[in-house]
């Protein structure tokens, strides 16, 4: 519902922005502003298509259910406190995620060991993490950089608008204000078009970012919970339950 929800507020956004030029008095069309927009509305339209392929692309990748696969944890655990480094790997090695390959990178480092370097361990973690954050980050920086970028292009086509007007009215003087009219919705179209596809863009680049950061966080929590069950041979704490506990506690 919260993603629908984001996906309607950013359509309000385009709607908003194309308001002014669409109104029932003036019958204005997309493709006529588009074209009275000059040429910079087609890198901008490129660059609408391109965010929205990466806002829905995001979504069906950036899933805490996709990247972290929960489910998998209890037989995890299972094979970590039997100290079974071979079978969880293979498991790892048959259900890839960012979660299996983070984890499957610091199992390997386990294999030949008698005792294992939980040290060499970490880093091995650490070095995975690395990169596969770097892969999956890279749709979300993309974002940004749409965000960034594209004010700027609707600001050169704004420029390229009024050198237009002004050589007109040097050329014609003000004899043709149609012509003149035409350059001036030339340059404020395409700063229009820049700021409605900048803000969504910008939008999403920080709630991706921030989502991503916590399901990172939270992986962090859950490979340490695995490794101190092979070092430990014991469940971690934060997978008993509380009957459990208040047994232990009576003993």
């Amino acid at each position: 519902m919260k993603r629908w929800m984001i996906v309607g507020v950013w359509s309000a956004l385009v709607s908003v922005g194309f308001a002014q030029g669409s109104e029932p008095a003036s019958q204005v069309s997309l493709l006529q502003l588009i074209k009275t927009g000059g040429w910079a509305m087609w890198p901008l339209g490129g660059f609408s298509i391109f965010m929205v392929t990466l806002i829905i692309q995001n979504f069906m990748n950036l899933r805490p259910k996709v990247l972290l696969h929960h489910e998998q944890m209890p037989a995890l655990l299972e094979m970590m406190m039997g100290r079974k480094v071979k079978s969880a790997l293979i498991y790892c090695r048959k259900n890839p995620s960012l979660f299996a390959n983070t984890l499957g990178a610091g199992l390997e480092r386990c294999l030949d060991d008698e005792v294992i370097d939980f040290m060499n361990v970490k880093e091995s973690v650490e070095e995975a993490s690395i990169e596969q954050t770097s892969k999956l980050m890279k749709p979300i920086d993309y974002l940004s950089i749409i965000g960034a970028s594209a004010p700027m292009l609707g600001l050169l086509g704004t420029v390229s608008g009024m050198i237009k007007a002004f050589n007109t009215m040097g050329t014609t003087g003000m004899g043709k204000p149609e012509l003149l009219a035409a350059n001036i919705g030339e340059a404020l179209i395409t700063t229009a078009t820049g700021l409605v596809i900048a803000i969504p863009a910008m939008f999403f680049f920080f709630f991706f970012k921030k989502g991503f950061q916590k399901t990172l966080a939270t992986l962090g929590r859950n490979v340490g919970f695995l490794f101190d069950a092979l070092q430990s041979g014991k469940r971690p704490v934060s997978f008993i339950d509380l009957d459990t506990l208040e047994k232990m506690e009576g003993e």
